[in-house]
C-alpha cells in the first residue's frame, strides 16, 4: 500500500467505488421507508454516520423526509444534479435507477401492506 491506496496487484484493497453519501443515496432509493438502522447496515456505516449523511442529503436537496406516523419516508430527488464538476449538469435519477435495481433488473417498490 502507497500513501493509503491500494497497489494495483493487490486483490480488492480497502476502498470502494461508492462514498458513503453514495451508498446511503441508493440504498434510500431502493427503499424508501428504510429505517436508519436498516440504512447504516446496508450501507457498512454506523447509525450515527448514517444520520449525518441523511442530513446532508436532506439539506442539499437530494432528498426530503415525511413523517408517516412513528415512521419516516424519504423522497428522492430524482433531478439533483452530481456535485463533482466532471458530472456537471448530470442528474442523479439515471444513476440511482441502476444501482436501486433489484437482482433480477426490476426496481425496488415498497410493500403497499
Amino acid at each position: 500500500m502507497i500513501g493509503g491506496m491500494s497497489l494495483p496487484d493487490e486483490p480488492g484493497g480497502s476502498w470502494t467505488l461508492l462514498t458513503g453519501h453514495g451508498h446511503v443515496l441508493v440504498e434510500i432509493a431502493r427503499n424508501p421507508d428504510a429505517r436508519i438502522r436498516d440504512i447504516s447496515s446496508a450501507a457498512g456505516i454506523t447509525e450515527r454516520t448514517a444520520q449525518a449523511i441523511v442530513a446532508d442529503l436532506e439539506a442539499a436537496g437530494y432528498l426530503t423526509r415525511t413523517r408517516v406516523g412513528r415512521r419516516t419516508r424519504y423522497t428522492v430527488n430524482p433531478d439533483s444534479l452530481f456535485r463533482h464538476s466532471a458530472q456537471e449538469g448530470m442528474r442523479v435519477g439515471p444513476f440511482l435507477d441502476l444501482l436501486a435495481r433489484s437482482d433480477d433488473g426490476s426496481t425496488a417498490e415498497p410493500d403497499d401492506a
